[in-house]
C-alpha cells in the first residue's frame, strides 16, 4: 500500500495539505499509467476520451461540444482532433448553414480501435477499492469540487 509521505519523502503541516498533495501525486501516477497503456495503440488518454465522447453520443457533435465534454479540458483539443483525423479515427463534417461550425464523427476505424482497447483496458489498481470505498472516494472528490 502506498504512503504519500514516503513516496514524496516529505512531512505535511496538516491533513488537508497532505490530502491535496496526495490527490496531485495520484493524478500524476494515474496519468503515467494511462500514457503507458495507450502508447501501443498510438493514441493519448485525451484522444481516447474524444473517441469515447463521440461513440457515446452516437451522432456527430460540434467540435466545441466535444471540448466541453472532455474530462481534461485541453487548449490543444483541436490539435488532438487533427491527429485523430490524420489517423482516420474521426472525420470532420462541415455545417451546411454555418461554415464556422464543424461536426466531428467517429469512423469505423475509430470504433474498431475502441473495441480493441476495451478488451485490454487494464484498471486493476481500482480493484484495491471496494464498491463502498470507491463511492465514498467519489463523494469526497465531488465535495471538494
Amino acid at each position: 500500500m502506498g504512503n504519500i509521505a514516503e513516496d514524496v519523502q516529505s512531512r505535511f503541516e496538516n491533513n488537508k495539505v497532505k490530502a491535496l498533495i496526495n490527490i496531485l501525486y495520484t493524478a500524476g501516477w494515474i496519468t503515467n499509467k494511462q500514457n503507458a497503456f495507450f502508447k501501443p495503440f498510438g493514441i493519448s488518454p485525451q484522444q481516447y476520451n474524444i473517441l469515447r465522447i463521440l461513440k457515446g453520443a452516437g451522432v456527430p457533435l460540434k467540435a466545441q461540444t466535444v471540448k466541453e465534454r472532455m474530462i481534461e479540458r485541453s487548449p490543444n483539443a483541436t490539435r488532438l482532433m487533427d491527429k485523430l483525423s490524420s489517423k482516420k479515427l474521426i472525420e470532420r463534417l462541415p455545417c451546411d448553414h454555418d461554415r464556422r461550425v464543424v461536426y466531428i464523427h467517429i469512423t469505423k476505424d475509430g470504433l474498431s480501435l475502441l473495441k480493441e482497447i476495451s478488451t485490454d483496458l487494464n484498471m486493476d489498481f481500482l480493484e484495491k477499492l471496494s464498491e463502498q470505498e470507491a463511492g465514498h472516494l467519489s463523494d469526497l472528490l465531488d465535495k471538494l469540487r
